[in-house]
C-alpha cells in the first residue's frame, strides 16, 4: 500500500516550506492561510478563525459517521542550529517538535481522500494552533469545536523519536501526563546577613521546602503510579550581605492519573502552608492549571491498533506502549470527545534528534506512513 510519488513529493515540499517559515502559537497567520488555500484547492469546505488561527476543513461523502483528524501547526520560540536546506528563516523560531510534518501529513491525507472518496460519512480535518503550552486545543473546545462540528471520534498523531520509523505506538489508556505549573511565594523578614537572628530567612525555608516537595513522589505516591514534581526556578535576594524578605519558587507537576493529580496538588498546598511556619515564614501558592492526562478511549485506541496492523503488520505496532511524562493539549479534546492519540516512529538508520532540540528536523521518510494511516483509518471507520 503506497501513495504516488507526485503526492509524496508535494507533501515533502509543503513540509519544507512550513519548516522554513515557522510561527509560534496563535501567530500562525501565514501557516493558517496556506493551509486553508491548499484545502480549498482540494475542493473541501473550509472554515477559519476558530481559536484565532485554527482551520477546519470538511469532506462529506454521503450519510454516515463523522470523525475528526487533528494536526498542530505552531513552532517553538528558539533558534535553529542545524544547517539543513530548509532551515528556519525566522530568527528565534523553529519547528523543533515536528508540527510542520503533522500539518503536511494531514494535508496529504485530505488531498488523497478528496480524490478517492472511498468512504461514507464525514471527515473534519482540524488544524490546531498553539499546542506548545498555550492551550490552543482548550480554546478550540471553548469556542465550540465539537458543537459546530459534531464528531463521533477524533484522532491525533505525533512523530516520536525513540520509536523506529514506520512503527506506531498506542495505549488504550494514558499516553501522556497532565501538566500543571505553580508559583510559590515565601515572605520572611529581611535583615543583615551577619545578624540572621534578627530576621526570618525565606531562603532557608525555601530550601527545606524544595527538599520536602520531592518526598511527595518518593514517599506518598505509590511506586505503581507515576508523578513528577520539579522546582525549576528559585529566585530571591539582591545583595550578597542581605537576607531577603521574599523568595519565589516556580515549578511543574505531572501525573498519569486524575486522582494522583488531585492528591499531589493537595500535598504541595499543605507543605507550602506548613513547612515555612517552622522558620516563621509565610508561604502561599498559586496554581496555573495546564493540560489534563492525555487519556485515550479504549475503543478508539483499538481502532488505531487495527489500522496500524493493516498497513504495517503486527510487528511494527506497539500496543499498550509505556506512557511519557511529557504533556499534550490534545488531552483537552479527548475530554470532550471519544478518540485516541498515537505516536508515529521517527528514528531511521540514524536516530532522530530529540523533540525540542535546536538540531531537530522532521523525518520525511515517515510522511508516507502518516498519510496512509489517515487514509486507511477513514476508509475503515467510514466504510461505504
Amino acid at each position: 500500500m503506497t501513495i504516488t510519488k507526485n503526492l509524496l513529493d508535494q507533501v515533502k515540499s509543503w513540509r519544507h516550506d512550513f519548516h522554513a517559515h515557522p510561527e509560534t502559537g496563535f501567530q500562525e497567520f501565514q501557516t493558517s492561510e496556506k493551509v486553508a488555500q491548499y484545502l480549498r484547492s482540494f475542493g473541501l469546505k473550509v472554515d477559519v478563525g476558530l481559536a484565532g488561527t485554527g482551520v477546519i476543513a470538511t469532506l462529506e461523502q454521503g450519510d454516515g459517521p463523522t470523525i475528526g483528524l487533528r494536526a498542530d501547526m505552531d513552532a517553538l520560540p528558539f533558534t535553529e542550529l542545524g544547517n539543513i536546506e530548509h532551515k528556519s528563516k525566522h530568527q528565534g523560531v523553529m519547528h523543533a517538535c515536528g508540527h510542520d510534518g503533522h500539518t503536511s501529513i494531514l494535508l496529504g491525507a485530505a488531498k488523497i481522500l478528496s480524490e478517492t472518496r472511498n468512504f461514507k460519512g464525514t471527515v473534519h480535518f482540524v488544524f490546531q494552533p498553539a499546542e506548545e503550552n498555550l492551550g490552543g486545543a482548550i480554546k478550540m473546545v471553548e469556542e465550540g469545536l465539537f458543537e459546530k462540528y459534531p464528531m463521533d471520534a477524533i484522532y491525533g498523531l505525533h512523530n516520536w523519536p525513540g520509536l523506529p520509523a514506520g512503527h506506531i505506538g498506542v495505549n488504550p489508556g494514558a499516553m501522556m501526563a497532565s501538566l500543571d505549573s505553580f508559583e510559590i511565594t515565601l515572605m520572611g523578614k529581611s535583615c543583615h546577613a551577619a545578624m540572621p537572628e534578627k530576621g526570618h530567612d525565606p531562603i532557608v525555608a525555601a530550601s527545606q521546602l524544595v527538599l520536602a516537595l520531592q518526598t511527595i513522589v518518593s514517599r506518598q505516591v505509590s511506586p505503581l503510579e507515576s508523578a513528577v514534581v520539579s522546582i525549576t526556578q528559585f529566585n530571591g535576594g539582591e545583595a550578597i550581605n542581605i537576607i531577603p524578605e521574599k523568595v519565589t519558587l516556580r515549578g511543574t507537576m505531572r501525573c498519569l492519573h486524575p486522582d494522583v493529580r488531585k492528591m499531589v496538588k493537595a500535598r504541595i498546598e499543605q507543605m507550602v502552608q506548613d513547612i515555612p511556619k517552622i522558620f516563621q515564614v509565610d508561604g502561599s501558592i498559586e496554581f496555573f492549571p495546564g493540560y489534563p492526562v492525555t487519556m485515550n478511549h479504549a475503543q478508539q485506541a483499538q481502532y488505531v491498533r487495527e489500522t496500524a496492523i493493516e498497513i504495517l503488520g503486527a510487528d511494527k505496532v506497539h500496543w499498550d506502549i509505556q506512557p511519557t511524562m511529557a504533556s499534550e493539549d490534545f488531552a483537552c479534546m479527548l475530554e470532550s470527545c471519544p478518540g485516541a492519540y498515537f505516536w508515529l516512529g521517527a528514528d531511521g538508520s540514524t536516530p532522530s534528534k530529540p523533540l525540542h532540540n535546536a538540531y531537530y528536523d522532521f523525518n520525511d521518510d515517515i510522511i508516507e506512513t502518516g498519510v496512509l494511516f489517515w487514509k486507511t483509518l477513514v476508509e475503515t471507520q467510514l466504510k461505504p
